[in-house]
């Protein structure tokens, strides 16, 4: 085989209760990367579009060179490694692009040598990129773009993910202004210590949503999504966040709060009407305040990357 290129999806995290342990692969947007075969030893990104011009070329400074890399070092293979990226997300959105770019490059990679590891053994590589971009090495978003669904990280020490089955009429809706938050000072505003009193709400709904998930009990997924630790700590960072989020529960929404370090927020939903209620009401706040936004309307990707075509 001589080139691969691969689609990976967006990823909403988090969602509400669960910072860091949820999250959920969208069928859109995500990225496209195509990895070619070189006679030149080392990895090179030769070609990038859709970033404006604001991502690097060195493999040591983008995610989807960085995760090529690991990969090719873990294997000990000295194939060279040719990378062009193709942004169809946006950056610093909280839907996961570092992620997406990471996973499309090791999913080809991988598929490009034979696929020597299961899908699910690319995980830490992916995770590792994730330091570069935040200085955590979270999965949330790289576990939902790299295995779709809807995936709870059960443990990180030693880590252990889970992929929970949900029902088929959960929709998303997700608007995102056109503002860009650095996933590091995010996560920086974030207090070290949580008072139990809190935590003790925050494990109840994080149950409670894995239990309406599990029974398509959706009064309970909506009591659930209630995060009283971070939601309230990010909400100042997001435009207009809660007359969004009181648009979206008022017009189909279960649930809303905020995709990762934002500005994308996200309403779960029973269906695909509601959710295109909800995704019209949240994006006309942005209407009335005349903030430039998109809206997203996506099933939970169940299949997680997908290859698109390869060269033999």
């Amino acid at each position: 085989m001589k080139e691969v290129k691969v689609f990976a999806p967006a990823s909403a995290v988090n969602l509400s209760c669960g910072f860091d342990i949820f999250g959920c692969a969208l069928k859109f947007p995500g990225d496209e990367v195509l990895v070619r075969r070189t006679d030149q030893a080392g990895v090179r990104i030769i070609k990038i579009e859709g970033d404006g011009g604001r991502l690097s070329y060195d493999t040591d400074e983008n995610t989807a060179g960085i995760a090529a890399s690991l990969l090719l070092n873990h294997l000990q293979s000295e194939q060279g490694i040719e990378i062009e990226l193709y942004k169809k997300m946006p950056l610093g959105s909280g839907l996961g692009s570092s992620a997406a770019s990471a996973v499309a490059a090791l999913t080809a990679v991988n598929h490009l040598l034979g696929s020597p590891l299961p899908r699910r053994e690319l995980l830490p590589f992916a995770m590792e990129t994730e330091i570069f971009v935040s200085g955590w090495g979270h999965a949330d978003n790289a576990a939902a773009s790299l295995l779709g669904g809807f995936i709870l990280v059960r443990s990180y020490e030693p880590l252990d993910v889970l992929q929970l089955s949900v029902p088929d009429d959960l929709y998303f809706a997700v608007v995102r202004a056109h503002a860009e938050i650095n996933t590091k000072k995010a996560r920086e505003i974030l207090k070290p210590d949580v008072e139990l009193k809190k935590a003790v709400v925050q494990w109840g709904n994080i149950a409670g949503m894995v239990t309406g998930l599990l029974n398509s009990d959706y009064d309970l997924i909506s009591r659930s999504m209630n995060d009283v630790i971070v939601e309230p700590v990010r909400a100042p960072l997001i435009p207009h966040f809660y007359d969004v989020k009181s648009a979206a529960l008022k017009n189909g929404g279960l649930g809303c709060s905020i995709s990762g370090s934002g500005p994308s927020i996200f309403a779960m939903c029973k269906g695909e009407k509601n959710a295109r209620s909800a995704g019209q009401a949240m994006g006309g706040i942005y209407d009335k305040a005349g903030l430039e936004h998109d809206v997203y309307l996506s099933q939970i990707n169940k299949n997680g990357p997908e290859i698109l075509n390869e060269v033999l």
